[in-house]
């Protein structure tokens, strides 16, 4: 059983997975702090000093055992920064998806063309014919 996991472990599929979920989390670290620090600090300042992280519609408050009272509240403006996180990131696979399929494309050889089809039975059959009824006409 410990061979079978190994040989599972060592295919290549199972390593550039992990090396993709590495690459992937830490790629996903870059795109919220493009996204939080870069792209909606902007944005928040053209619509009069938002802050989008900071938008949340308050339900109310709680309490918790040790007295401490709690904001319950729906955190739209978080949810907006990861929807914009996710496009980012959903398009930047879509544009390494489409270079790869394009490399894919140019490196499979065009297929040669067809050689044209001889002549059929047929058409050998009625060519000879006609040339045996020239030769007989030819003869008379």
């Amino acid at each position: 059983m410990i061979k079978e996991f190994r040989e599972f472990i060592m295919r290549g599929n199972v390593l550039d997975l992990a090396v993709g979920i590495i690459i992937g989390g830490a790629f996903g670290a870059i795109v919220t702090s493009l996204v939080n620090d870069i792209i909606m600090p902007p944005i928040g300042f053209l619509l009069s000093g938002i802050d989008f992280s900071e938008i949340a519609i308050k339900l109310g408050t709680t309490t918790a055992a040790d007295g401490t009272v709690t904001d319950v509240v729906i955190g739209i403006g978080k949810f907006i920064n990861a929807t914009i996180s996710f496009l980012i990131v959903a398009f930047v696979v879509f544009m390494i998806v489409r270079a790869f399929n394009e490399m894919k494309r140019r490196s499979e050889k065009p297929a040669a063309p067809a050689a044209p089809a001889g002549p059929t039975q047929e058409q050998l059959l009625t060519d000879a014919i006609k040339q045996l009824n020239e030769t007989i006409k030819s003869k008379m």
